[in-house]
């Protein structure tokens, strides 16, 4: 015989939590089934009933009847689906958890960069005390470099020479 089941085993908090805002109609309706055909098979008993078959020989005239029935009835057995779904649930956990692990070490390996950019900032100097000096040592490809690289004041790209505006389509030489 078939293991009873006698409640549910899904943790419908920690599903819920990781379901998307607009699919929780979904789980909702999906939950409300799956505790109705719960309560369905609840309301069966686990066995079949018993029959008392000595009433029914006693009753039945015709010869044999009731032990052919009482024999059908004690053979019939109701088939439990195999289970051939656990293990390719199984196999795309394995690989579920390898790509969990990938990001989570290359979350780390941002994690630590991102912590050192964190860390090189916070060591320059506050850039109200900042001298020019400081701040081309800081950030030298933002710096003014008016030796190897002279701009026009007020030093923005579209009052450069070389300025190409990229709104304007560019001219054909005719």
């Amino acid at each position: 015989m078939a293991k009873r089941i006698a409640q549910s085993s899904v943790n419908w908090a920690a599903l819920a939590e990781r379901v998307p805002a607009d699919q929780k109609a979904h789980l909702a309706a999906f939950k409300i089934r799956s505790d109705s055909y719960l309560r369905r098979v609840l309301a069966n008993p686990p066995e079949p009933p018993k029959i008392n078959w000595t009433v029914y020989k006693n009753v039945v005239p015709v010869a044999g009847m009731v032990d052919k029935f009482q024999k059908q009835y004690e053979a019939l057995t109701i088939p439990y689906p195999a289970d051939t779904q656990t293990a390719q649930v199984e196999a795309q956990w394995t690989e579920v958890k390898k790509a969990i692990e990938a990001f989570v070490s290359e979350s780390n390996k941002n994690i630590t960069s991102y912590e050192k950019q964190i860390n090189e900032i916070k060591a320059l100097l506050p850039y109200n005390q900042m001298t020019m000096e400081d701040y081309r040592d800081a950030h030298p490809e933002t710096a003014l470099d008016p030796i190897n690289k002279p701009t026009f004041w007020p030093h923005t790209p579209d009052e450069q020479l070389d300025y190409v505006d990229p709104d304007k389509p560019a001219h054909s030489g005719h």
